[in-house]
């Protein structure tokens, strides 16, 4: 014998019927509080500031920079290119 019970409910109503916690407020505060970091790291991914944190290292860190895009050209082309 095959039974099909079909219910029509809201998450929430689904959520209260199988007695789990009500977490809406907790994340909400989760998502604000991300929503919060994300923008102040969004002001450090801008090209000015970038390029600030690159040249505040010297020239060690420009040199690690070219050779790290080397690399991902060479890798993208399908392999190394003869020195």
């Amino acid at each position: 014998m095959k039974m099909s019970v079909e219910i029509d409910c809201t998450p929430a109503e689904a959520r209260a019927f199988l007695g789990l916690p009500d977490v809406t407020e907790l994340n909400e505060k989760m998502v604000a509080e991300m929503s919060k970091r994300m923008e102040a790291n969004m002001a450090m991914a801008s090209p000015d500031e970038l390029m600030k944190a690159w040249t505040a290292f010297g020239v060690g860190a420009q040199e690690q920079f070219r050779k790290l895009m080397t690399a991902a050209t060479e890798s993208a082309m399908g392999g190394n290119r003869p020195k």
